[in-house]
């Protein structure tokens, strides 16, 4: 049975957490963990479960942002790794 990737309606009872444990991780929940931005993230979880209005989460969903923004910037190369030729040089 599948369960919602991301349910603001209620909190998870503890048998559902262990649930879900056993299922594996949400595919979304992983990717957000990468980037390293799982408190923002879960923060405004909270404050939608809490309100049900991303208006009254706006700081929530600034942080969020600011947090993903930073994670998908380009990074500078390794100075040691040597850089790639355009195909056809």
């Amino acid at each position: 049975m599948a369960k919602p990737g991301h349910s603001w309606n209620r909190r998870r009872s503890k048998k559902e957490e262990e649930e879900e444990e056993e299922e594996g991780e949400d595919p979304v929940d992983a990717m957000i963990a990468r980037t390293g931005c799982t408190a923002q993230h879960w923060a405004l979880q909270e404050c939608m479960a809490e309100h049900r209005d991303w208006r009254r989460c706006q700081p929530h969903v600034q942080a969020f942002r600011d947090c993903m923004a930073r994670q998908q910037r380009p990074r500078p190369q390794d100075p040691e790794q040597p850089q790639r030729s355009p195909p056809g040089d």
